[in-house]
């Protein structure tokens, strides 16, 4: 981008066609709000199917992306901006939809020597039917983010997870089955620097209740943030180095956050996901890690403009 700062037209891009839509609409209204005032213009975009042609009308110098799930967050809104030449934040097409797949990022991140969980991929039916690993085990979708279609089978459940079997499913016929790794909810925060990924540092998230689902992640008081984490120093450095390597051996740009389960029994640190598009609503971790260290959200965003670029 060469023009100045203050002189950008950005669009937010917000929303989306995802089940993560809410969440979206939540985290575009704070980005947008944060950039009133410092830039020339904001757009506030609810991205549809017809965001080529929104986009091609508001002709803005940058796009910031804050949409959550798939289409906005898997490389297929980040293939139209590239299309349109537009500048945007996050992670490009490729490690965008690699990181969604739960499946082949899990794969990449294992030839990088990262600890990833084991298990693998089902057919749904037969999920439904009966249990493909033993208890307890977790099931989620292989292309949804932010815990949404996630169930845990506990140690002696009689009956496997007949949900994922029922006509009402959306998330695809192949499901993500993995061992349930006991222990500390850990999450890294990484801004893509030019001299390389930096992580902010280690926040440890306990669930008010149950475990850490979509209504944990979101909603108000879902679930408890201590940062940074109280855990054994070694443990804290692996996270920030692991979750760094994760950063960039998936191609990750801009801002991402990495979760983790620390199984503090057994002193072993397990990477879960990376996600591309972090929240950025008044309970997300990304904004939270930042402000401890004296970013505040209206700097986030800022730095989330500012690297933005095309290609990607």
């Amino acid at each position: 981008m060469t023009r100045p700062f203050a002189d950008l037209h950005v669009a937010v891009l917000m929303g989306g066609l995802s089940p993560e839509r809410e969440v979206s609409l939540t985290s575009g209204k704070g980005c947008a709000d944060a950039l009133e005032g410092q830039v020339a213009r904001v757009s506030r975009v609810d991205a549809g199917r017809d965001i080529a042609e929104v986009l091609k009308a508001l002709k803005p110098d940058v796009a910031l992306n804050a949409l959550h799930g798939v289409w906005g967050e898997d490389g297929c809104v980040q293939g139209v901006l590239e299309t349109l030449q537009i500048p945007y934040t996050h992670s490009g097409v490729l490690a965008s939809a690699l990181a969604m797949d739960k499946d082949k990022s899990k794969a990449v991140l294992r030839a990088a020597g990262v600890v990833v969980p084991g298990g693998g991929l089902f057919d749904r039916f037969e999920v439904a039917r009966r249990h493909v690993i033993e208890p307890p085990y977790v099931v989620k979708p292989n292309a949804e983010g932010s815990s949404v279609g996630v169930y845990l089978v506990p140690e002696g459940a009689n009956g496997p997870v007949i949900q994922v079997g029922e006509p009402d499913w959306t998330y695809g016929d192949l499901v993500m089955v993995e061992p349930y790794i006991p222990g500390r909810e850990l999450c890294v925060a990484v801004l893509g620097e030019p001299t390389g990924p930096r992580a902010l540092t280690v926040t440890d998230i306990t669930p008010v209740k149950g475990f850490y689902d979509y209504e944990a992640k979101y909603a108000p008081g879902g679930s408890i943030h201590k940062l940074p984490a109280e855990i054994p120093p070694h443990v804290f450095e692996a996270a920030l180095r692991q979750a760094e390597l994760a950063h960039a051996a998936m191609g990750c740009r801009g801002v991402s956050r990495t979760d983790f389960r620390y199984d503090d029994i057994n002193d072993v640190l397990v990477l879960l996901e990376v996600n591309t598009q972090p929240g950025m609503t008044p309970t997300s971790l990304v904004p939270e890690q930042a402000a401890h260290l004296g970013m505040g959200y209206k700097d986030l965003v800022r730095w989330m403009v500012e690297d933005a670029s095309c290609p990607r």
